[in-house]
């Protein structure tokens, strides 16, 4: 599994901090080839690293901003991305566990302990496996598709 990894020019110290961590871990990790500088825009690097993470099919996705808020705006709209902002283990769980998540977003404001701890959660946890959740996640893809009949 290739995890891709990007962040603006607010994330660039934690970006580092989690490659280093996520190498030292052996885990693959590509950085989208996108360079910063200080009035970078958030939606280029997660309409980027959404691209990749589509046509990547094994592959996850993390986005590193101020917050979290904008790039996990921007990356949902990439088609076959679901992206979950996460400011803690529980979010990164539910969001990949229940909701299918493929990429996570994450605040250059976090603790650096914290959000490896969200990192590894987001990795580690397994996709949706329940019917009530793939039932859900689906209705998500249908609606995507052009496809939902809403109720």
């Amino acid at each position: 599994m290739t995890i891709f990894i990007a962040s603006d020019h607010l994330g660039i110290e934690m970006k580092h901090e989690l490659i280093n961590y996520l190498n030292n871990n052996n885990i693959k990790v590509e950085e989208i080839g996108l360079s910063n500088y200080e009035l970078d825009d958030y939606p280029d690097f997660a309409f980027k690293l959404g691209r990749l993470v589509k046509e990547n099919k094994e592959s996850l996705g993390i986005l590193i901003c101020g917050n979290g808020v904008g790039m996990s705006i921007a990356a949902n709209k990439v088609k076959g991305i679901r992206c979950v902002r996460a400011t803690s283990t529980d979010d990164a769980f539910k969001g990949k566990h229940h909701n299918g998540a493929n990429v996570l977003a994450i605040g250059a404001d976090l603790d650096i302990d914290l959000a490896k701890e969200i990192v590894d959660t987001f990795i580690s946890t397994k996709p949706a496996s329940l019917d009530r959740y793939i039932k859900r996640i689906n209705k998500i893809i249908s609606y995507e598709n052009g496809e939902y009949n809403e109720l």
